[in-house]
């Protein structure tokens, strides 16, 4: 069961980084979600969490099965697998959005 609430954890992430990137150039900045948080802002920290609870979950999960708790090796891998698909995937947006503060700054004014 744990499996399937990782896989819709990362297609929520995932999800939501679609929603970030059109914000990001369709919207400004003070734009607010329906989360009530501010566009952009909000959805990226969002993510972040939801990033890091995924790779507590995997850890977790890994240390369980280290001790020898019943928990199936597939469910650890699959976990595992799945919080470094979505760091991996926080880290491309974050390596994007330096890029394009780097352009912006370089611009002529």
């Amino acid at each position: 069961m744990n499996g399937v609430n990782n896989v819709n954890a990362a297609i929520r992430m995932l999800q939501e980084m679609q929603a970030m990137a059109g914000q990001a150039r369709n919207e400004s900045d003070d734009a607010v979600t329906a989360t009530g948080q501010s566009g952009f802002a909000g959805a990226l920290k969002s993510a972040i969490h939801q990033v890091n609870d995924m790779q507590q979950t995997a850890g977790a999960q890994a240390d369980a099965f280290a001790r020898g708790e019943d928990i199936p090796l597939t469910e650890v891998m699959v976990s595992m697998q799945q919080s470094r698909v979505a760091f991996e995937a926080t880290k491309q947006v974050r390596n994007q959005l330096v890029e394009a503060y780097r352009d912006i700054f370089n611009m002529p004014v």
